[in-house]
C-alpha cells in the first residue's frame, strides 16, 4: 500500500492540468477551506561539498505552498516547486482526501497510481536519453 510521503512525492511532481484529468475518472474531492495560500516564496538550497563537506547556499528556489482543511479537519498540504497555485491547491486537497479511509482506495487507483506510472515512463525516458549521450573514456584511449 502507499504512504502519506510516496503520494506526496508524486503529487509534487504532478502538473495541474495532470492532476485535473486524472481526477475527471474520480469521485469529486470532498468541500476544502483553504488555511493557508496558496502562495509564492522563496527557498534556500543548500549543498555540501563532495556530499560531507561544509554546508553552503547552492541558491534559491520559488516554491508554492498551500494548506487545506476539510469539514471533518483533516488537514492537507503542499510544498511545490515552481509558481503553480492551482496544482499547490488541487495537491493540498488531494493529500486531505487521501488521509480518509473511504477515500483513499479510489483516489489510489485513478489518480495516483496513473500519475506514478507517467512520472516513471517519463523519468525512464530521460535516462535513455541520457545513457545515449554517454561517453566511455576508457574507449577514446584506446582510439590513440
Amino acid at each position: 500500500m502507499i504512504d502519506r510521503s510516496a503520494w506526496m512525492s508524486i503529487l509534487a511532481r504532478a502538473s495541474a492540468e495532470d492532476m485535473e484529468s486524472k481526477l475527471s475518472g474520480a469521485p469529486p474531492l470532498p468541500a476544502h477551506r483553504i488555511i493557508r495560500g496558496p502562495e509564492i516564496g522563496l527557498s534556500m538550497l543548500r549543498g555540501r561539498a563532495g556530499g560531507d563537506g561544509a554546508a553552503f547556499n547552492l541558491g534559491e528556489a520559488t516554491v508554492t505552498r498551500c494548506s487545506v482543511s476539510l469539514p471533518d479537519g483533516t488537514l492537507g498540504h503542499c510544498w511545490r516547486l515552481g509558481r503553480d497555485k492551482r496544482a499547490a491547491e488541487l495537491a493540498a486537497s488531494l493529500d486531505a482526501a487521501l488521509q480518509q479511509d473511504a477515500l483513499r482506495p479510489t483516489l489510489i487507483e485513478t489518480v495516483i497510481e496513473p500519475l506514478r506510472q507517467a512520472q516513471a515512463e517519463a523519468a525512464s525516458l530521460t535516462a535513455r536519453r541520457a545513457a545515449a549521450t554517454e561517453v566511455r573514456f576508457s574507449t577514446l584511449a584506446a582510439m590513440r
